[in-house]
């Protein structure tokens, strides 16, 4: 499905960067369209430990949150002159689990000088299957397995081609699980065999799964996974690989230490060494639970994944159209229906535009609310909106970061009824205006095919203004819907609760 109009396509040699904002360290990378190719120009990658400074409670040390604003202001000086459209950062599993993420974010996003986007463990491993397989394609009908340990999450993906199939995360990563498991520094073998047990059973809940549907080849990615395997290759057990002959030996060497500042693997750096533990622990687990026998190390992670997703949104390939098509199908949405409010929603969206300072991205995300605001009704008729909202805000929809989730949830939330006071707080302030601004445009589609009939809607004349709306229809047309009439008029009271004055006028 594709009725708003398409993101910007990248031309020939324009410049993309991509910002991973890890848990343990932050990468950016910057890369030239060429040629209908990605070409890496730059890298960049500083150890911030961003989860060494998450509390018990969902805040965030002043020096872990001084590190991020030092390393993201470093960026922001590397991407000037490369366009606004062009780049797009992304932030996961510590920032999911501040209190306030927003605190945060807005200081993040001044550093770095772009917007920062939260996603979900899931759309993560979308993105980290995307780059791997980018970078090393599969096999034509083969299926592979991806694991990514971070410092806050590990993400497990098995995907044929460049589609994943399935995609888990787990609240497990290098950084987390030293500090949940050796939260003295002390390391022993009864130590590590408690651990091993309490966390395998974490893996219960999807290994099952996993491996009755199986793999022909197993990938790691992200540094954990790249240490791992330098110290096989150190210890002349692989030539880089991991194996379930090597982990074991590592693990004994790992534990001749008594404290983890001690750790002593040959190839380890002093970087990786305080939080290797909790990596390999969890890579022994999962080669536990999932039965695996060897993993090759790719170089591709999150970063060159959400490169070649923004190529997608570009294109033809946005993974959002599908993920709103699944939608449509899954909850037995009227597609006639929808597609009716759609399409008027984007004719009073092409009047008001220029002067509400709308734009192309605020047209696809207008198109996607029209299109699923009827989401709710598969549960109930009453509060069908309070419904489809909740399951917006709430679910893992591929393509989609929190913050679009956000928006699409306040969309549907205010389509109808009265405007709650609360129904946008979720939403940083740099998207606040535009996303009351689409309401009023949705809620004004929506109104005038309340009637769920094929009647054509004569020419609408809508003027907008900073703080008001005028929508202009024919006597004739009105007169003969004395219910749409009343509801036009009821939005005199209602659309204030968006900030918008409304004046409906008939001539």
């Amino acid at each position: 499905m594709r009725s708003a109009p398409a993101l910007p396509q990248v031309q020939d040699g324009d410049a993309m960067a991509a910002i991973d904002l890890g848990s343990n360290s932050f990468h950016m990378i910057l890369a030239q369209h060429t040629l209908g190719q990605l070409r890496v120009v730059d890298r960049l990658r500083e150890t911030v430990r961003l989860a060494d400074g998450l509390d018990g409670h969902g805040g965030l040390a002043a020096p872990a949150r001084q590190r991020a604003l030092d390393c993201l202001a470093r960026f922001g000086q590397r991407l000037r002159g490369v366009s606004r459209l062009h780049v797009r950062a992304l932030a996961t599993n510590t920032v999911r689990r501040l209190r306030q993420p927003q605190a945060f974010l807005a200081a993040a996003e001044a550093a770095l000088g772009h917007p920062i986007e939260v996603v979900s463990g899931r759309e993560e491993a979308r993105l980290i299957y995307l780059g791997v397989a980018h970078a090393q394609p599969p096999k034509p009908g083969q299926l592979r397995l991806v694991i990514d340990i971070g410092g806050g999450s590990t993400e497990f993906i098995i995907g044929r081609g460049f589609d994943p199939v399935e995609r888990e995360s787990l609240q497990a990563g290098c950084i987390a699980s030293t500090r949940r498991f050796f939260p003295s520094g002390r390391l022993s073998k009864k130590k590590w065999k408690d651990a091993l047990t309490e966390i395998s059973a974490e893996f219960q809940q999807f290994a099952g799964v996993y491996r009755a549907l199986g793999w022909q080849e197993a990938l790691g990615s992200s540094g954990t996974h790249k240490s791992i395997g330098e110290i096989c290759a150190a210890m002349k057990l692989t030539k880089g690989a991991i194996t379930a002959e090597a982990l074991p030996l590592v693990r004994d060497r790992l534990l001749q230490a008594s404290s983890i500042d001690r750790i002593d693997l040959p190839g380890l750096s002093g970087e990786r060494r305080p939080i290797i533990a909790g990596g390999l622990l969890v890579l022994e687990a999962a080669f536990q639970a999932l039965g695996l026998q060897k993993l090759l190390v790719s170089k591709a992670a999150m970063r060159e994944g959400i490169l070649y997703d923004m190529l997608g949104r570009g294109g033809d390939n946005d993974p959002r159209d599908a993920s709103v098509q699944s939608l449509t199908s899954r909850y037995g949405i009227d597609e006639v229906q929808v597609a009716r409010v759609e399409r008027t929603a984007l004719r009073l969206f092409a009047q008001a535009a220029q002067d509400w300072a709308l734009d192309d991205d605020d047209a696809r995300m207008l198109g996607w609310a029209a299109h699923l605001h009827e989401l709710g009704l598969t549960l109930a008729h009453s509060h069908y909106h309070v419904h489809g909202a909740y399951i917006l805000e709430h679910s893992d929809i591929a393509g989609f970061s929190r913050q679009e989730q956000q928006v699409l949830a306040a969309l549907v939330r205010t389509h109808r009824r009265s405007v709650p006071r609360a129904a946008f707080d979720a939403l940083p302030d740099r998207l606040l205006l535009s996303a009351r601004r689409k309401a009023a445009l949705l809620r004004l589609a929506v109104l005038l095919h309340r009637a769920h009939d094929d009647d054509p809607i004569p020419m609408l004349e809508l003027t907008a203004t900073e703080d008001g709306l005028r929508l202009v229809v024919q006597r004739a047309w009105i007169e003969a819907r004395p219910l749409l009439r009343a509801d036009l008029l009821g939005e005199k009271e209602n659309m204030p609760g968006l900030g918008i004055e409304f004046e409906p006028m008939v001539v």
